[in-house]
């Protein structure tokens, strides 16, 4: 009996294994249906894509045909910021100084405690010259904990707070800019440009040279050096910072004053 259990298991295991290679059929499990983009999603998706191809319009210069996109980036999705902020941008730069703020305006309703938009508005305020109301957006933006460029919105605040002659507070913001980001080219010039203005030449002069080595050379900028290395003494180094101005920007309203002052 033992041997004949023995043969029936070997010869039902042969019948299962000959059925399993050629007679059963093992059903396919349904492909799972990945699920479909919401309206929203597809809404977002087609502002991206405009709203990209309008920034490729202004990088060429193609600001009608940049706002031509941004519109239809903001009418796929009016809730998408990065559409709303070129738009903004765009209209400023073509001098439609009302849009431009409706649209910079929006950004931060839609975006109300990030930094970028934020800092957007507050510049575009002090740009527009309704200074003393961007304060608020420039502390807004520095509370933002993942606001990735705060140097910028201390910077921006910087230059505001000169136009109100305020040069203590600006120092304080352009010296907060450079301990947050000691490459800040634009943060180092002013920097430098403040401690000019209160007399502190040697140290104006150690933050210019700074500025030199992260930033691009302007008329500004080389005049300013000029300036400072006069007031130190240093006729070599007024001289470098002189025939630098000439030799870069010979047309420019720097460069003719300097000519100016030189001639006997």
């Amino acid at each position: 009996m033992r041997r004949d259990r023995i043969l029936l298991g070997i010869s039902m295991a042969v019948l299962i294994a000959g059925c399993t290679k050629t007679d059963m059929v093992v059903p396919q499990a349904p492909t799972p249906k990945l699920p479909e983009e919401t309206r929203a999603q597809k809404a977002e998706s087609a502002a991206k894509v405009h709203t990209s191809l309008a920034q490729h319009y202004v990088e060429i210069g193609d600001l009608k045909g940049a706002l031509e996109k941004v519109k239809l980036a903001v009418n796929d999705d009016p809730t998408y910021v990065p559409a709303q902020t070129v738009m903004a941008y765009i209209y400023e730069r073509i001098n439609d100084m009302p849009n431009a703020e409706i649209h910079y305006r929006k950004a931060v309703e839609l975006a109300p405690t990030k930094g970028d938009t934020n800092n957007n508005l507050g510049a575009f305020l002090c740009r527009d010259n309704k200074v003393r109301e961007s304060f608020a957006y420039f502390t807004k933006a520095l509370a933002d904990p993942f606001y990735a460029t705060p140097d910028v919105a201390l910077d921006n605040q910087g230059v505001c707070q000169l136009k109100l002659n305020d040069r203590v507070g600006a120092e304080a913001s352009f010296r907060s800019a450079v301990e947050r980001n000691p490459n800040n080219a634009s943060a180092l010039l002013e920097l430098s440009n403040v401690l000019y203005l209160k007399n502190d030449y040697f140290h104006a002069s150690a933050y210019l040279q700074r500025f030199d080595a992260v930033g691009q050379p302007s008329p500004d900028s080389l005049k300013l050096g000029y300036d400072i290395e006069t007031r130190l003494g240093d006729k070599d180094a007024a001289q470098t910072y002189s025939k630098r101005l000439m030799d870069q920007f010979p047309d420019s309203e720097q460069a003719q004053a300097l000519n100016q002052t030189a001639r006997p």
